[in-house]
């Protein structure tokens, strides 16, 4: 019935230098009525929908299908939960509401380990969505979101540019930006910023990203396999090339998303920011996939302690931030998947952040190290080796090395 959707070309985001071309060319009677000071809601809105079907179209058209349905449900619950906020306010309804918004996302990754197979609720971007829509409604229930109707909340829910692979955006930030028309002045200084940030991206998806991804990961997996079970050597170059390609690549794609955006005079937040040269797990989290970073930090991190606080639960404010890490980490390596190595990551990144946190208050209390350039490139060493580490157990390719490659000899 639905063949003539698969016969049709399939354009993946910012896949290929092609796709940029019709989009550029798109957005241009956009750019053009933002420098006269109009924003066409209706032309975004068709150059969106365009966009967004050609990347769910092809052989993910049944993704499409799980798209429109799901930003449906989300618009009917955040809506829904938006006009009783304004006159109730109950712990039981705002606990439902944030559970029936995560629902769908918790039926998507728990899929593989309970029934062995993908969820058909899954699209590209989901996890994505699910944060815009689930900090909607905590910003919502803090009184912060004024204003709310089902076309602004679809707007930022499908505004292209982000929609498969973030940067995160908020849902009032976003309203902001979308209600004021930015001055010619401003708009201009979007675009010369979006100028340069399409130009790395440029660089680190398809020349840097092209050794990493393509041609060098691959080899050093290759390689590694010929040796499974046992560890070699080889396991070191697929840790560094992996944790190369992982950057670049979701780097150069976060590039495209904010330069895009800044295009359309919307002032996406940035996603990342020289993560490797961070001097600790805590900077790195400051500096790495910032936007979910700083949600988890908001939302989960700030919102236990304070609820810990209030309610009295530990006695040592330093065992209270430990076991708060913890439970941000363990919840994203979660979200993440329900797989030992996505769960290990998680614990790995809190283990290091009460780490750091125990190192910081030590080292203030017995030594008296004065910060050198050398001081700072043993603790910037030491984090990006970490980090290095913690890529190799999230890729999965420990998973092939131990438990798949071994069960095929």
């Amino acid at each position: 019935m639905l063949t003539w959707m698969q016969d049709l070309p399939n354009f993946t985001a910012y896949g290929t230098p092609t796709y940029f071309i019709y989009l550029l060319v798109a957005l241009l009677p956009l750019g053009i009525g933002l420098y006269f000071g109009k924003r066409f809601s209706w032309y975004e809105a068709l150059v969106s929908f365009v966009f967004i079907f050609l990347m769910f179209d092809g052989q993910s058209y049944q993704q499409a299908f799980s798209l429109v349905a799901y930003i449906i449900y989300q618009t009917v619950i955040v809506t829904s939960y938006f006009h009783y906020r304004q006159k109730q306010n109950a712990n039981a309804i705002f606990y439902l509401a944030v559970l029936l918004s995560l629902l769908p996302i918790i039926i998507v990754k728990f899929s593989p380990a309970m029934v062995g197979h993908n969820s058909l609720l899954g699209f590209l971007g989901i996890s994505y969505l699910t944060f815009r829509a689930a900090g909607t409604i905590i910003e919502t229930r803090d009184g912060v979101v004024k204003d709310l109707n089902w076309w602004k909340f679809v707007r930022f829910m499908a505004f292209m540019p982000t929609i498969t692979s973030g940067p995160i955006d908020r849902y009032r930030r976003f309203a902001k930006d979308y209600q004021q028309v930015p001055s010619r002045e401003k708009y201009l200084d979007l675009v010369a910023k979006a100028v340069p940030y399409l130009f790395i991206g440029f660089v680190y998806e398809f020349v840097i990203d092209y050794f990493f991804g393509q041609l060098w990961y691959p080899f050093m997996v290759k390689q590694a396999l010929l040796s499974a079970p046992h560890l070699s050597w080889w396991v070191v170059g697929v840790a560094y090339t992996y944790a190369g390609h992982l950057y670049f690549n979701f780097a150069g794609y976060s590039f495209f998303a904010v330069a895009i955006s800044y295009l359309m005079g919307v002032q996406t937040p940035m996603n990342f920011n020289k993560p490797f040269l961070a001097k600790n797990i805590k900077e790195f989290w400051n500096r790495w996939h910032m936007t979910l970073s700083f949600w988890f930090r908001d939302y989960i991190f700030m919102r236990f302690v304070f609820m810990a606080t209030k309610k009295k639960w530990f006695k040592n404010r330093n065992a209270l931030s430990s076991v708060a890490y913890m439970l941000n980490m363990m919840v994203m390596g979660f979200w993440h998947g329900v797989t030992w190595y996505y769960i290990l990551y998680g614990f790995m990144h809190g283990l290091a952040l009460v780490v750091n946190d125990w190192w910081l208050r030590y080292k203030r209390k017995h030594f008296k190290i004065k910060s050198t350039k050398w001081t700072k490139f043993v603790a910037g060493f030491i984090t990006f080796n970490f980090v290095v580490l913690s890529f190799l157990v999230f890729c999965g390719f420990l998973d092939k090395l131990w438990f798949v490659v071994p069960g095929h000899h």
